[in-house]
């Protein structure tokens, strides 16, 4: 027999701590393991796009991580859509505040994600260009940082909008301007990859980041500003969360417990 109204330990939501740290993990890994196999070949087989070696080693690697990026890119994006909760407006407080814990946890992973693919990868494109000079479009700095980071950027961008947009109240019902811009950036910075490759390659071979061939890479910079924005709107809401969920907690597991009630 137990007691009517005995106190229960109410477990309040919280962070998936082992998946975020297995998918830290994971990226780490990757990315050391890229940048170490970069740091080992640029200079052996990667100085001429046009011998033997640079097409068995660089160019194949290029072949297999383009469809391979996109596939699983489209494959996780369309599973977040496909298992989407088409009942949002039952959502409870609890179960919406874990949700928001996924999220920031896909935030943290993105933002990591973009600090990898901006610092070592594109400092080490522009120290190589300075080293080798350039002569075609395709260099194992390139292949790392325009055909592997910047789609890993994207990709890790539009899991956590989509992600929001399926499962969160506040981002279904309305985009989020700051959400956008953050998720924008990379893809904004795709023409100008073109535009930087047409023009180092024809007419201008200044491999300085202030070149004004890469200025259009500052939409990037300025897209970053809007994660400001995006972290007040989720944690604004973590907060109303938190204090209907501590009352609630108070009225379904009082303090007091009425022994002479029995179930």
């Amino acid at each position: 027999m137990k007691a009517v109204g005995q106190n229960v330990a109410y477990q309040s939501p919280t962070a998936p701590w082992a998946k975020l740290f297995m998918v830290l993990v994971g990226v780490g890994i990757l990315y050391t393991g890229y940048r170490m196999y970069q740091n080992a070949t640029a200079f052996t087989v990667g100085l001429d796009y046009f011998s033997p070696e640079f097409q068995s080693t660089w160019m194949l690697l290029l072949k297999i991580q383009l469809p391979v990026l996109t596939l699983a890119g489209a494959a996780i994006i369309g599973w977040i859509w496909h298992t989407r909760d088409r009942q949002l407006d039952k959502l409870q407080p609890a179960e919406e505040l874990r949700r928001y814990f996924v999220l920031l946890s896909q935030v943290m992973v993105f933002a990591i994600v973009a600090y990898l693919t901006a610092s070592p990868f594109t400092e080490a494109d522009a120290a190589w260009h300075q080293v080798t000079v350039r002569d075609t479009d395709f260099t194992p700095t390139h292949i790392t940082l325009f055909y592997f980071g910047i789609p890993m950027f994207i990709i890790s961008g539009l899991v956590a909008f989509f992600y929001a947009r399926t499962r969160l109240p506040q981002f279904a019902n309305r985009l989020s301007l700051p959400f956008a811009l953050v998720v924008a950036g990379p893809i904004m910075i795709m023409p100008n990859l073109g535009l930087n490759e047409w023009g180092h390659t024809f007419f201008y071979a200044e491999e300085l980041f202030a070149a004004p061939i890469h200025w259009g890479f500052v939409l990037l910079g300025w897209a970053t500003f809007a994660a400001g924005g995006l972290v007040v709107q989720i944690l604004t809401r973590v907060v109303e969360l938190t204090k209907v969920i501590g009352a609630d907690t108070q009225v379904e597991s009082p303090k007091s417990v009425d022994a002479t009630a029995l179930a």
